[in-house]
């Protein structure tokens, strides 16, 4: 049974890692129409991925092992690290000359749509190279949403189980039918990826640049066709275009589904999304006062960047519109603070989620309330539903995890020579899948090239940890997991 349990789950892997193959031909058609020699980079590329896949997963075929927590873990694991090496073959291959560190990192950041780079000259990069880093960080986003929506919830580990809590139905899910659940998801994520690049169009971007960064934008990837970033578009239009878009992104696609399918207005009322739009009105009014009153900025500018700067950190999209390493202290730890946030569950951003913190906010307040009432019964509510012992202690387990694990990170960057500034933004920027850190070799202004293979290595792990919930990683480094 187990031996049969690991061959479904390389046999799913294997069967994704095909479809990728397929993905790397529009690239490759990309560059022969602008006869760039790059695109026998991607035919070649699919060919030998889509072979080796193709073989694996014949080679793997057989009756499937029933679905168990056991096969769920595993198949999370190696579908991203599937998806992570076979879309770090073209870059390794490209006229870029990447080491395989530098492949292997900048494909980990794109699936999981951290959006930290290593590269640099982006502005005159081939096309279908910039095509490829956007399509991996877009198709990243579907996994991370269905991971989120599907899986994780049933391996309670990640989501609150998503179609009893984020639907605010605790009998019943969204749809009875789970294939029309899907059909209404990538009718949304393609409508918003569609109408995302139509107005970035509208607003001045050329035909590559709106498509490429509407991909990104919806999935909170994060990846630019230049180097300078959002940076590169100073109108005003295209900047609130992004933070609207980014904020939608951010929300839960399960309730935007209901909304948008059922006209379920009720499913806005979700807790979670007050959180997190508070969160973003209160961080970007105090970061713009703060610029206006420091650095005399007019007002409405520096709203307008502030809240793109903190749109995107919070939904962990990575985009910068300016270098806000230069506004102040105060800005700065706003910024560094919302690294740790994050958007909805059931979202494509990554970080804590606002899910997770309305429950602490909520088990803080009912332990608070103990000590003045020792007798009364307080209990931990999300919104009007009672959350039940195992969420509330799978929610304190994830943040003590993550905390410990960042700080490690931190101390792990730091032994391979970088300073502690660096060290400790690097770390839960991997970690929270937001892409910029603080400071100037990592901040919006610079990149993550110059860190040593080690430290990227390191960084590659965090990202991973991050994006699949750290404990569906984590449950795998024990023995017990792995005994019949």
């Amino acid at each position: 049974m187990y031996g049969q349990t690991i061959r479904s789950a390389i046999s799913i892997a294997a069967t994704a890692g095909l479809y990728l193959s397929f993905a790397m031909l529009l690239p490759a058609a990309l560059d022969f129409y602008f006869g760039n020699p790059d695109w026998q980079v991607f035919a070649v590329s699919s060919f030998v991925v889509g072979s080796i896949c193709l073989g694996t997963a014949m080679a793997t075929r057989g009756a499937a092992a029933p679905f168990s927590r056991r096969l769920g873990f595993l198949v999370v694991n190696l579908l991203w690290i599937t998806l992570s090496v076979t879309g770090a073959v073209p870059l390794y291959m490209s006229s870029l000359g990447l080491d395989m560190a530098d492949a292997l990192f900048e494909s980990v950041s794109a699936v999981t749509t951290t959006g930290a780079t290593v590269i640099t000259g982006l502005d005159k990069a081939p096309p279908g190279l910039l095509l490829w880093r956007s399509l991996l960080q877009w198709m990243g986003g579907i996994g991370i949403v269905a991971l989120g929506l599907l899986v994780l919830p049933f391996l309670k580990v990640g989501g609150f189980t998503v179609f009893k809590m984020e639907s605010s139905d605790t009998s019943e899910k969204p749809f009875a039918r789970f294939s029309m659940f899907i059909r209404a998801f990538f009718a949304i994520y393609i409508g918003l990826t569609a109408s995302c690049a139509l107005l970035y169009g509208v607003f001045g971007m050329s035909e590559l640049d709106a498509i490429n960064h509407a991909m990104t934008t919806i999935a909170t990837g994060g990846f630019s066709t230049h180097d300078a970033s959002f940076g590169a578009f100073q109108s005003p239009g295209l900047i609130w275009t992004a933070t609207v878009f980014m904020a939608l992104a951010g929300l839960p696609f399960s309730v935007m589904i209901m909304f948008a399918v059922r006209g379920r207005l009720d499913a806005l009322r979700d807790p979670q999304i007050a959180a997190y739009a508070g969160l973003i009105l209160v961080l970007s009014l105090v970061i713009a006062l703060s610029v206006r009153i420091g650095n005399g900025e007019d007002f409405a500018h520096a709203l307008t960047h502030a809240t793109f700067n903190v749109v995107s950190i919070v939904t962990t999209t990575g985009f910068a519109s300016a270098d806000y390493a230069l506004w102040g202290p105060l800005p700065v730890a706003l910024l560094f603070i919302a690294t740790f946030l994050g958007g909805c569950s059931g979202s494509t951003s990554g970080g804590i989620k606002a899910y997770r913190l309305v429950i602490i906010a909520s088990s803080v307040r009912s332990g608070l309330m103990r000590l003045i009432y020792p007798h009364a019964i307080q209990p931990v509510r999300y919104g009007a539903v009672a959350v039940e012992p195992d969420m509330q202690r799978t929610v304190f387990l994830f943040v003590c995890a993550y905390m410990g694990i960042w700080a490690l990170g931190a101390v792990a960057l730091s032994a391979t020579g970088l300073d502690i500034e660096t060290a400790l933004s690097g770390s839960i920027t991997a970690l929270a899948n937001v892409g910029p850190g603080i400071g100037p070799q990592i901040g919006p202004s610079g990149n993550f090239g110059s860190i040593s293979d080690v430290g990227k290595m390191i960084m590659v792990f965090l990202m991973l940890l991050g994006r699949l919930e750290i404990l569906a990683v984590l449950v795998l480094l024990i023995p017990a997991f792995w005994r019949d």
